[in-house]
């Protein structure tokens, strides 16, 4: 059993205006793990602003019993914040278990929140068993074309950790004539990654978008 005097320390300190408390703290949850702990560090991903302590919050729950950790980032999961869904995502992805799989959803997967979707792609093809990595690929593929570089580029990424298997379901949006362009050349790119993990992705999409353009004038033609 875990201390009320620390339980309510951890969350104090959690509580500082100050960064490097904040992540002080955080990291001596996670070297002195207590079961009371997990409740308090969950509570912080919440709402914690720093990008640092938010990803030693993760390290730190990892640090604690699995079976605990899951059962309680499940329940964030469907919490109305999108920092607490978007932060449970990355700690899921960063257990890679793949018991968890059942918990990202196909709303995860297409949430009109950036964070939320970003950080579901990367849990899914985190912990996807390998009979159910096709369907992954074609529920991903989806998504192509969507938002920012930066977006694309972390998409992209998802995609490329299934392996060769998401090859036919990109091969499927670039050929297909329905498709936007954006979509046709992100799953050029994508494509392209799986072969090439190195590959400058700002580079080659630019590439993969002059390529779609110039087919597109010819179709037209």
């Amino acid at each position: 059993m875990t201390s009320p005097d620390r339980v309510t320390q951890l969350r104090e300190l959690l509580s500082s205006d100050d960064n490097q408390s904040r992540l002080s703290a955080t990291l001596a949850a996670g070297t002195h793990p207590q079961p009371g702990f997990v409740e308090v560090l969950i509570e912080r991903c919440r709402i914690e602003p720093d990008f640092f302590v938010r990803d030693t919050l993760s390290w730190a729950l990892l640090m604690h019993p699995c079976d605990q950790v899951v059962k309680a980032l499940a329940t964030e999961l469907w919490r109305a914040e999108d920092q607490a869904r978007s932060q449970a995502l990355h700690t899921l992805s960063k257990i890679g278990d793949p018991a968890t799989w059942p918990l990202i959803t196909t709303d995860m997967l297409h949430s009109e929140v950036d964070e939320v979707a970003r950080t579901a792609w990367r849990a899914a093809a985190a912990v996807v068993p390998d009979d159910q990595r096709a369907e992954l690929a074609r529920d991903l593929v989806r998504e192509l074309g969507r938002g920012d570089l930066s977006l694309q580029r972390a998409l992209s990424r998802s995609i490329a950790s299934l392996g060769e298997t998401a090859l036919a379901a990109l091969s499927d949006v670039e050929h297909a004539a329905e498709a936007n362009d954006a979509a046709r050349a992100h799953a050029i790119v994508t494509s392209r990654l799986i072969a090439d993990p190195d590959l400058d992705f700002e580079l080659a999409l630019e590439v993969a978008k002059a390529q779609v353009a110039h087919q597109r004038a010819e179709d037209a033609t």
